[in-house]
């Protein structure tokens, strides 16, 4: 199953939204409400209740973590669809050795992080953390700032959204390299993809880095010591990725140590940033609670994906953002949230689920 358990059906399939009340559902979901018995599930309590019989769980708000506790009451589940580009946190062994599908939502998020990327690039070229501090002590200091004209950049993860962040850096004369699972000799994106293994070897060529990757047991901890220490003095880290790809008390101390010039963090190992952490007060280093994708109508834009894959499920269609469970990752977005060509996939069989299969 898995591409239409629903169409088999003559009752209404049954969905679940965790992380929503039924009084605040999702925007724009108006269809799945009318086409399937929708429950609501605030938190992950809730969610053991109401979680047995459900076939499909949208998983809303950042709760993704919270389907591990409540995984025994799964005993029909067919399909889980995650309302971020991030799977990590839903893909704990139970749900990745069943035959559940799981769906993101890449694609909805790849120019709103890519701006935040350029934007924090143009924050330290043109000193601007510098300027608002003297701003504010009505200091008049003429000086030079730098461009971005030029600057080389490594983007670590080559998925859409680090391809994104290399359109608009090539716009602004930037030469963007990546960083991905395999290299590649030539690629329309960037000038160069250098394989994982090759990090070490790329990163004293780039004057800002960027991580653009999901958390794999591959990138886990990818940015310690080692890896600051190989960087330029003058470079700069951003992390859209995941928190836990940088070790931070080695990031701490390199940037202490002026083994790089800065830091623009919009994720991290313990989220909120604790206010014990050394990085709240460090002057070249800009920080963002996960906020870098989160556009005004971002809401919208996940609940027309969620009302299409609905539709694709209950009609027996391939769906968009299938996740490969063993990678870690999705592989397309559909072509109505981003350009290039649709992301339509075929999922995976869904035969099994839950306690069920666990045996």
């Amino acid at each position: 199953m898995g591409k239409g358990n629903a169409a088999k059906k003559n009752t209404r399939p049954i969905l679940a939204i965790l992380g929503a009340a039924k009084e605040d559902p999702p925007p724009n979901i108006e269809t799945v409400m009318g086409n399937a018995e929708v429950r609501f599930a605030p938190d992950g309590e809730t969610l053991k209740s109401i979680l047995p019989g459900v076939e499909a769980l949208f998983i809303w708000d950042f709760r993704a973590s919270e389907l591990r506790d409540a995984w025994s009451f799964a005993d029909e589940l067919r399909w889980v669809h995650v309302a971020g580009a991030g799977v990590d946190a839903a893909l704990f062994p139970e749900l990745v050795e069943s035959g559940v599908v799981v769906t993101n939502s890449r694609g909805v998020f790849d120019r709103s992080i890519a701006e935040y990327v350029v934007g924090t690039m143009l924050v330290f070229e043109k000193d601007l953390l510098r300027t608002l501090t003297l701003q504010r002590r009505k200091e008049w200091r003429h000086r030079e700032s730098g461009m971005l004209s030029g600057k080389t950049l490594l983007v670590v993860g080559a998925g859409p959204i680090g391809r994104m962040i290399s359109t608009l850096a090539k716009n602004l004369g930037m030469k963007p390299s990546a960083v991905a699972r395999t290299a590649k000799p030539e690629d329309p994106d960037f000038e160069r993809v250098f394989a994982h293994e090759e990090l070490d070897a790329a990163l004293p060529h780039a004057d800002y880095v960027v991580i653009a990757a999901p958390l794999t047991d591959e990138t886990r901890d990818m940015f310690g010591a080692e890896q600051f220490g190989r960087m330029k003095s003058e470079a700069r880290l951003i992390n859209i990725g995941r928190g836990k790809i940088v070790d931070e008390a080695a990031l701490t101390a390199a940037l202490r140590e002026k083994k790089i010039s800065g830091a623009a963090l919009d994720v991290f190992r313990e989220e909120p940033l604790p206010p014990e952490s050394p990085l709240w007060e460090m002057d070249e280093v800009i920080i963002s609670p996960h906020m870098s994708g989160d556009f005004v109508g971002w809401t919208n834009a996940l609940g027309e994906l969620i009302a299409e894959n609905f539709r694709r499920w209950s009609e027996g269609e391939e769906l968009f953002n299938i996740v490969d469970k063993e990678r870690g990752y999705g592989r397309s977005a559909p072509s109505s949230l981003r350009s290039g060509e649709s992301g339509a996939v075929s999922p995976r069989d869904a035969s099994g689920v839950g306690k069920r299969d666990d045996g």
